[in-house]
């Protein structure tokens, strides 16, 4: 047995009959119940390491060749794995107050094993049509079939397109680099076009335009589950090309467009959250906010940096599950998630209200909450390079922050004289109560998921080194 069969193929295949399920219930138990299967399996069974019981051996093979390509999970991709099929696991759970896993549990088994397809794949530059497959994938995901397709799903489409012919060249040139090491002007050409790729991928400024297009357009559940997995395997993806060349992990003018990039993002991505009366918009907002983190951290030093980004991952997507979920049980009661429909209605829904305030200062980093440590820490790390950037950091934290403020004056405010009517089911409070709850322990014991997130840096051989 090999690791890409357990962790690839086999929820891909399940993802394919998942299909032919119609009874929801059924369908998102099963496919938690496997998600959170591959998860328990990363964590206690290590790839490549012979286990004894008794009599019988058992050992994971690390790779795999299919149609004359190989797939490849070593053993640092462990704890990896445990992270994201442990988090798959909750989205998938999570659709049972949604009313969306006839599509998402089948598509987003489908779509988390070509992500993860596209960091084993070797050559790796088969890594940008696998996301390409998952990116067509997703149209289905976030489009019922009666609809029509609106301007913010297209220009997903279309941008999501771009980056992949961008990436396929810059990673023919950056094969030519490595043999003529001394072509300053091949290199110079390969790193632009790279960075023009991932520009598209992870929607940098000024093409995330279709991020907050989109969210108004999808459902709320199925979009947040978009944004959390496309960037964080993408990030992934991309220091995959850091850790293979040298040349660009060590270069200069790389980590000064990573860190205006990524304060740009921050930065504009408050100020829009400021301003904004739409909720749907607020998370995309926020997601904007998330990918500018990443690149600030990918700014600093080689040997913080690689521990910043992954530290991101885990506050970033708990942030946005309770965000999705909250924003879901809203919107079926509501329809359009103006401030001006939602007025007041943290008096009838005040768990859902909760999770989507608390998820919001988690991303703007509020004291207590998953995602203060891991800005905290990237602020003082970004004070320490550049006190011009951590002033910016803060602007932008001030905007993200003054977004949450807005939208918990809206949802509590109501006509003079109206009471407190409670209409949530107990079954919401709960899932919703319990995801709250996370947040506040992740934000108080940090170091709950150390043993993992401390190993990931191994994934990468040269990285911080």
């Amino acid at each position: 047995m090999s690791a890409p069969l357990i962790w690839i193929i086999i929820p891909g295949v399940f993802g394919i009959f998942a299909l032919l399920i119609t009874n929801q219930r059924i369908l998102f138990f099963l496919g938690g119940v496997l998600a959170l299967l591959l998860a328990f399996i990363a964590i206690i069974i290590p790839i490549d390491t012979a286990l004894q019981f008794g009599n019988l051996s058992l050992k994971i093979a690390p790779a795999i060749e299919i149609l004359g390509r190989r797939l490849v999970l070593i053993p640092a991709d462990g704890p990896l794995l445990a992270i994201f099929y442990g988090l798959v696991a909750m989205w998938l759970f999570g659709a049972v107050l949604t009313k969306t896993s006839n599509r998402l549990v089948p598509l987003g088994l489908l779509i988390s094993s070509l992500m993860i397809a596209s960091i084993a794949v070797e050559p790796f530059l088969y890594a940008a049509i696998l996301i390409e497959i998952a990116v067509l994938l997703a149209i289905p995901l976030l489009l019922p079939l009666n609809k029509t397709p609106g301007p913010g799903l297209m220009r997903f489409l279309i941008y999501q397109t771009l980056g992949m012919p961008f990436i396929l060249i810059a990673g023919w040139m950056l094969a030519g680099v490595e043999s003529s090491p001394g072509d300053l002007d091949l290199a110079v050409q390969s790193a632009t076009i790279l960075g023009l790729g991932f520009a598209f991928l992870l929607a940098l400024f000024p093409l995330y335009i279709w991020l907050p297009m989109l969210a108004e357009e999808a459902s709320p559940y199925n979009i947040g589950f978009i944004f959390w997995i496309m960037p964080t395997i993408t990030i992934i993806f991309g220091l995959g090309f850091l850790d293979r060349y040298a040349w660009l992990r060590a270069s200069e003018s790389l980590q000064q467009a990573l860190s205006i990039g990524g304060i740009i993002m921050v930065v504009t991505s408050g100020l829009w959250s400021a301003f904004q009366r739409h909720l749907s918009r607020q998370m995309a907002y926020a997601v904007v906010a998330e990918t500018g983190f990443s690149l600030l951290a990918l700014s600093l030093p080689p040997e913080k940096a690689i521990q910043f980004v992954f530290l991101l991952i885990i506050p970033r997507s708990l942030a946005l599950l309770v965000w999705a979920l909250s924003l879901t049980r809203l919107h079926e009661n509501v329809g359009l998630l103006r401030f001006s429909n939602v007025t007041g209605l943290a008096r009838k829904y005040p768990f859902a209200s909760a999770g989507l305030i608390l998820a919001h200062l988690s991303v703007a980093g509020f004291p207590l909450l998953a995602g203060f440590p891991v800005r905290i820490a990237l602020w003082e790390g970004l004070a320490a390079e550049s006190l011009g950037m951590a002033f910016w950091f803060l602007i932008g934290i001030f905007g993200l922050l003054t977004g949450a403020i807005r939208t918990l004056a809206v949802l509590v405010k109501a006509p003079q004289g109206t009471g407190w009517e409670f209409q949530e089911p107990s079954t919401t409070s709960i899932i919703i109560g319990f995801a709250v709850i996370s947040l506040f322990i992740l934000g108080i014991f940090p170091q709950i998921f150390r043993p993992l997130v401390g190993n990931l840096p191994a994934m990468f051989e040269h990285f911080g080194k």
